[in-house]
């Protein structure tokens, strides 16, 4: 009796069913992880020019004129409505060429924090928190 080599087709097509199914369930995960990390940027930097804008009120007593751009800008696209003495909004909104197109996030002089999505399915809008994973509610 000779004694074969290698494995069956049924072998083979019980590890392609295997693989498959692994598959469908860990590319999603990390694809969500992946736009977890890019949100980071975009939260980040909203901190970050807020905490210019109260430096430069609390030295000019106003917030016209502070400082708005953001280096190294890769996921998103940041910009200031014109600030008045008293007020100011900036938004971060999405490059949709990294992926991340239809996610916008606002900051105001009173740390408002509001969440948008536009066409991406999952996430929810929130005008009370900075929303950074799907399904997240505030």
């Amino acid at each position: 009796m000779k004694r074969s080599l290698g494995f069956t087709l049924v072998e083979v097509l019980v590890v392609v069913a295997i693989v498959g199914i692994l598959s469908a369930i860990a590319v999603p995960q990390y694809r969500d992880y992946v736009t977890r990390g890019k949100i980071s940027e975009a939260t980040g930097a909203l901190s970050e020019l807020r905490l210019r804008a109260e430096k430069y009120f609390s030295d000019n007593r106003t917030y016209v004129g502070f400082n708005t751009t953001i280096g190294n800008a890769r996921h998103f696209t940041y910009a200031c409505t014109t600030p008045t003495a008293n007020t100011f909004t900036c938004t971060a909104t999405g490059v949709a060429a990294s992926g991340m197109g239809g996610f916008a996030y606002t900051i105001n002089e009173s740390n408002t924090r509001a969440s948008t999505f536009t066409s991406v399915s999952g996430w929810n809008d929130s005008t009370t928190c900075w929303v950074s994973k799907k399904g997240e509610t505030c």
